[in-house]
């Protein structure tokens, strides 16, 4: 059973999703930069540069680790379907008996 919503498509929801947006910020924000450069500081201006470099960095970063994740689950749900229905199936038991103990 799949729950659908009718305001979000299955690649609006992704991790790879989460990602592009957060590089598109960033280069967004260096060609703000870019722009209005000439009304900072030489100084602010290539450390603000520098942290937008940085922060491009990690999403590259984050977008790898979320790769070799994603690969190593799908990995080990091929290989143990069972199981992993078991786990899945034992994880909402207890979350639905957490939530209706209130």
């Amino acid at each position: 059973m799949e729950t659908y919503f009718k305001n979000m498509t299955a690649d609006e929801g992704t991790k790879e999703r989460l990602v592009q947006d957060l590089i598109t910020l960033v280069h967004d924000a260096e060609d703000l930069v870019r722009a209005t450069g000439h009304d900072l500081a030489e100084k602010s201006r290539k450390e603000l540069i520098e942290a937008l470099e940085r922060v491009k960095a990690s999403c590259r970063r984050l977008e790898a680790h979320a790769e070799t994740s994603l690969r190593a689950a799908d990995k080990m749900i091929r290989q143990h379907p069972y199981e992993s229905i078991g786990v899945a199936l034992g994880l909402g038991l207890l979350i639905g008996a957490l939530v209706n103990r209130r």
